[in-house]
């Protein structure tokens, strides 16, 4: 029998001890992959080029898209106050409500795309995001001046 406070008669190995990658063996179809086998997982991951390494939590979506939403209810206001304006102006119910409606999907498309900035920017500020939803929410501000003319 052991005596617990004696350390010699400790066992010599805990039983515990973390692999060397030397020791791990390759296993399946996955041996000697694209870097010769030396990558414990089963495909090589091989970041693209260009693309960001910062990542967006999920806290961060939620407050974003809660202030896009906050954002959308205020601009429907918005359309609602515009298409009666144009109304008193006397132009057409109908081309008054296009014109509303053009305004608050421009307003909506720059405010997303100022949203997504801010929520990464590392991510999302780039040409492909930013540049196309500013430059159709600006074409659908300016086509909204033009329907809501006499």
């Amino acid at each position: 029998m052991q005596n617990p406070k004696d350390p010699a008669s400790a066992p010599a190995d805990p039983g515990f001890r973390l692999p060397s990658a030397a020791s791990a063996p390759a296993v399946g179809p996955f041996k000697g992959g694209a870097n010769g086998g030396t990558s414990p997982l089963p495909i090589d991951i091989v970041p693209v080029e260009g693309m960001p390494v910062t990542d967006t939590s999920t806290r961060d979506l939620a407050i974003g898209g809660a202030v896009f939403l906050v954002l959308l209810i205020g601009f429907f206001f918005v359309r609602n106050a515009y298409v009666h304006h144009l109304v008193v102006k006397r132009v057409a119910p109908s081309s008054a409500g296009s014109a509303g409606w053009l305004m608050f999907v421009g307003l909506s498309l720059v405010s997303a795309a100022g949203v997504l900035a801010v929520i990464n920017p590392g991510k999302f500020l780039t040409m492909a995001v930013t540049a196309t939803l500013v430059l159709i929410g600006l074409i659908a501000i300016i086509a909204a001046l033009f329907v809501g003319r006499r």
